[in-house]
């Protein structure tokens, strides 16, 4: 009998998390980034977490709608100054720096890339003002809390958006249970924020109080 595409990747996940052992924390999470060096109070804006449902591998992919917010903001600047001057300076025209290896080879280990054009350095410049100048002002874009999930061949991937605060591993594990309580249908994004919408008005304010603390 033919195994459907789901009943496939069903199979690679569990083989997969049988083989692949997952470091977990005591609270049974996978953590794959620190928060040592996170700044006490800093804004959030997107962290990983992952854990075992029902012999399953579950890997969430957590952004803040501030996150997704200033993301709209870079594309909306690359929009107004356009690509600029094609000058692949990061890839062409580089120095090759090489390693002796034994008496007559030598061994390519870096490449250092040249400066880019005058042209590319003032589309950058461009670039930058034109970042600073939306930053400042904000644009019109509305963020609403929301999830997807999705099959993997190794897991089950959620990718979530939520206004809550990261800034702990206890923080975190909010975010693993929310979005475990999702997946079993337990609650709905509109229940845990309702009528939640992050536009200008949030960005701005966030701004301005950030100012203050300075």
């Amino acid at each position: 009998m033919k195994q459907s595409h789901y009943e496939i990747l069903r199979r690679k996940q569990l083989e997969y998390h049988r083989y692949h052992p997952w470091g977990l924390s005591e609270r049974g999470l996978h953590i794959p980034y620190s928060f040592e060096d996170l700044r006490p109070g800093a804004s959030s804006t997107w962290d990983d977490v992952g854990f075992i449902l029902n012999g399953r591998r579950i890997i969430v992919w957590w952004q803040h709608p501030r996150h997704i917010y200033s993301n709209a903001i870079n594309k909306k600047a690359w929009e107004e100054v356009g690509d600029g001057p094609r000058d692949n300076w990061l890839t062409e025209g580089g120095t090759k720096t090489y390693r002796k290896v034994g008496r007559s080879r030598k061994k390519l280990v870096c490449y250092t890339s040249r400066e880019p054009s005058p042209e590319q350095r003032k589309h950058y410049d461009l670039l930058n003002a034109t970042m600073v100048r939306l930053r400042a002002e904000g644009i019109e874009c509305d963020v609403s809390a929301s999830w997807t999930w999705r099959r993997l061949n190794w897991a089950m991937g959620v990718r979530l958006v939520a206004p809550i605060e990261v800034r702990s591993e206890n923080d975190l594990a909010d975010v693993a249970d929310l979005a475990k309580r999702l997946i079993l249908w337990k609650t709905t994004l509109q229940k845990e924020f309702p009528e939640f919408n992050y536009g200008r008005a949030n960005w701005l304010r966030e701004r301005a109080a950030l100012a203050d603390s300075e």
